[in-house]
């Protein structure tokens, strides 16, 4: 995917929604096929009324004043990355499609994600998405202070 692609400001950080699609790698394509990821129905959306993230049937939307902080990470054990994962550590929550690089998005208040009722709430989503440096900058320089 190109910058062209999408409106950007002169820092290069998009200024429009856009969406981030997940990348994933021919080796778990299998695994994940049951999830339905496709490019329509999957992936990450970011814009002036938040954040939303499709993940198969798993939805995790947060307002941009609700986001603290955005970076890369990676790479990833499969068995900690792939599918949908809850950290036993400190409940972050994981879609990942790849073990190479994603984005680790922090929430001031944790978000609802993987369970109906929003008992568990998450702190932290990452995820495994095409051009994970641009959604972390993007994130970043939207991300506000607690309480603001």
């Amino acid at each position: 995917m190109d910058n062209s692609d999408f409106g950007s400001d002169k820092d290069g950080v998009i200024d429009q929604e856009h969406h981030f699609p997940f990348v994933v790698d021919p080796r778990f394509a299998r695994l994940l096929t049951p999830l339905h990821l496709d490019r329509k129905t999957s992936g990450v959306r970011v814009g002036w009324d938040g954040l939303s993230v499709r993940f198969g049937p798993w939805h995790v939307h947060s307002p941009l004043t609700n986001i603290a902080g955005a970076s890369v990470t990676g790479p990833f054990s499969a068995l900690r990355a792939i599918g949908t994962r809850v950290s036993l550590m400190d409940r972050g929550l994981t879609f990942g499609t790849n073990t190479l690089i994603g984005v680790c998005i922090d929430f001031h208040r944790p978000v609802r994600g993987v369970e109906p009722l929003g008992v568990l709430r998450h702190p932290a989503l990452t995820v495994t998405v095409a051009e994970p440096q641009l959604l972390a900058r993007w994130l970043r320089s939207h991300a506000t202070a607690p309480g603001a």
